[in-house]
């Protein structure tokens, strides 16, 4: 095995104790009363909810698999009243599409690490969990009753553009439409969209629930 030159290996050492030395993430520690989790499925409760689970698959924006399983879990409360708004929606011929639902703190902190500072607006601090990682905000769009397949947004799912802000007002009138439809319907039953993403709604007792980094919720 050849020598490491003096020179490199001081800098190597230097590498080393500067890795070591920067502050590591955890997940945050936190005080209080806070519900038991009892995350379900929304899909199990109503089978006519539909799944596009990106995370379980590479097609998404970190471009890895993140999820071993394409399943969905929200807390009871929340799950609930997801149902409750895709029964209203299925009247107006559209049903609720999951993208994303309980998210492991520890997956948060993976679209941190690998998002640009410029468009970190988009993932949550780890520092501060996530919605998501207490089981109180769900990724959701609309898929048609007749056709089967997902209705048209200002944007895609995850893109990370002035075209995913709730209140965008380019697109066509029919995304602009179909995309109030959800959010009308989502705020009836106690969510609020997230002013970024159009497809992102917080539930509103997340302050309830405790940050959480299950892998395996089911």
């Amino acid at each position: 095995m050849a020598a490491v030159p003096r020179q490199a290996l001081g800098s190597l050492l230097a590498t080393l104790w500067c890795l070591q030395s920067l502050p590591a993430t955890a997940q945050p520690t936190e005080t209080g009363d806070f519900r038991a989790p009892d995350l379900v499925e929304p899909s199990r409760l109503d089978a006519s909810i539909h799944l596009d689970i990106r995370y379980a698959t590479t097609n998404n924006f970190t471009g890895r698999k993140l999820y071993t399983a394409a399943r969905a879990f929200l807390q009871r409360p929340a799950a609930e009243a997801l149902v409750r708004a895709h029964q209203v929606l299925k009247a107006r011929g559209y049903g609720l599409l999951i993208f994303d639902g309980y998210r492991p703190w520890s997956v948060t902190k993976v679209f941190w690490d690998v998002t640009a500072p410029d468009k970190r607006k988009f993932v949550a601090d780890p520092q501060k969990g996530s919605r998501h990682n207490r089981g109180c905000a769900v990724d959701v769009g609309l898929y048609d009753l007749r056709t089967g397949k997902e209705v048209a947004m200002p944007s895609a799912f995850d893109e990370m553009s002035e075209r995913a802000a709730a209140d965008y007002k380019g697109g066509t009138s029919s995304e602009r439409g179909t995309r109030a439809l959800l959010r009308q319907a989502l705020e009836k039953e106690g969510f609020s969209v997230n002013p970024d993403e159009w497809w992102h709604f917080d539930y509103k007792d997340w302050r309830f629930y405790r940050i959480l980094d299950l892998r395996d919720p089911g």
